[in-house]
């Protein structure tokens, strides 16, 4: 890592490969010759065209995803899908059921609720501050429910989905905005799998859906236009303006991660860097990681001093030390590291050195 650039920890807008930034960096301003940067290039370009369909085709590469699901990338973030899925899937009964296990689950319960769905949470985790993932059987799930939804990755609280729920025959979907490509995951097993960029994939600005095509073309025509999945893929994601930049980034990180030996080998880097952080922890008798040690997350680990004002130094004197964004968030306090695909194993070397040295001056 180059000394001018620090650790990233920060959950989202998170750390790029660095590979992928100096690639970007060379293309800037003419990219590969056409004269044009993608800053500056038509969506409705041949060159743009080109750039859109190589990174769907990378990304259903690297994610074996099969032919009858369809891959969008649209604006507004992660939490416009909130109001999107719903829109799309609760088109039956209007009844959807959800599993909050975070505060990104909540916001999606409530943002169905908010659109007059009926919203049910079927299992949470928030009594004990959302600290495990609830089992859920198809048991729990209401016959007639349209669609189940969870948040595999819990950004804030660091826990993960250690399973996959069976929903039977009702869509399950899944937010995997803070955990896509970090893991191999059977993609027939999700109706619709969606993800905010920010996090693993690309700047912020865009989130990319995966949905199995026969979920597809059943939104109520007075739904605004935009908010329809099936406008996006009959348009290949371009019905309006999209976010070149962003789609163009998020294209050259999955052939990135298809160069390196695809999602297998960097799930295999995940788990070496999550391992040593956590074992480091856990033999430690300054700090404490308070999640369910089965339902920890490989990208986001929380941990505390148990002092506020010792914890609020650490994060100061961290950051002074090359280490950013270590601050937990300001819903929970503490302190975060977000490993995503992108850190390399040096930031964790740094960090324990960093963690040890501090708690000898602490203690």
């Amino acid at each position: 890592m180059s000394k001018e650039r620090a650790y990233n920890f920060s959950a989202g807008p998170s750390m790029l490969p660095l590979p992928v930034l100096e690639d970007v960096q060379a293309n800037l301003l003419n990219y590969k010759g056409c004269g044009e940067s993608v800053l500056e290039m038509s969506h409705r370009s041949a060159e743009f065209k080109e750039i859109l369909a190589d990174a769907e085709k990378s990304l259903r590469d690297i994610m074996n995803i099969p032919d009858n699901y369809k891959v969008v990338f649209v604006q507004g973030g992660g939490t416009l899908q909130f109001a999107m899925v719903p829109m799309n899937l609760a088109v039956k009964s209007g009844k959807i059921d959800f599993v909050v296990t975070g505060q990104w689950a909540k916001k999606a319960y409530k943002e169905a609720e908010k659109l007059g769905f009926d919203a049910k949470v079927i299992a949470s985790s928030e009594d004990d501050v959302y600290t495990w993932i609830p089992k859920i059987t198809k048991d729990d799930i209401r016959p007639d429910a349209d669609y189940v939804h969870i948040c595999f990755n819990n950004t804030i609280y660091g826990t993960h989905y250690p399973y996959i729920p069976d929903t039977g025959d009702i869509p399950l979907v899944a937010d995997m905005s803070s955990c896509i490509l970090s893991e191999e995951i059977d993609v027939t097993k999700f109706g619709i799998i969606w993800a905010g960029v920010q996090k693993n994939v690309a700047p912020a600005g865009i989130a990319v859906a995966i949905i199995r095509e026969d979920l597809l073309g059943k939104a109520p025509a007075d739904i605004p236009t935009y908010l329809d999945y099936n406008v996006h893929v009959e348009k290949d994601s371009a019905y309006n303006t999209p976010n070149t930049f962003s789609i163009y980034v998020s294209g050259e990180v999955f052939k990135y991660i298809k160069s390196i030996g695809g999602v297998a080998e960097m799930h295999r880097r995940d788990v070496a860097k999550a391992t040593k952080l956590y074992d480091y922890i856990d033999n430690s008798d300054y700090y404490r990681c308070p999640v369910n040690k089965e339902d920890r997350s490989l990208m986001n680990v929380v941990f505390v001093i148990g002092d506020e004002a010792v914890e609020k130094k650490f994060v100061s004197e961290a950051k002074a030390a090359g280490l950013h964004n270590l601050g937990g968030h300001r819903t929970v306090g503490g302190m975060r590291a977000s490993i995503y695909n992108a850190m390399p194993e040096e930031g964790i070397d740094a960090l324990i050195e960093f963690m040890e040295k501090f708690k000898a001056e602490n203690k």
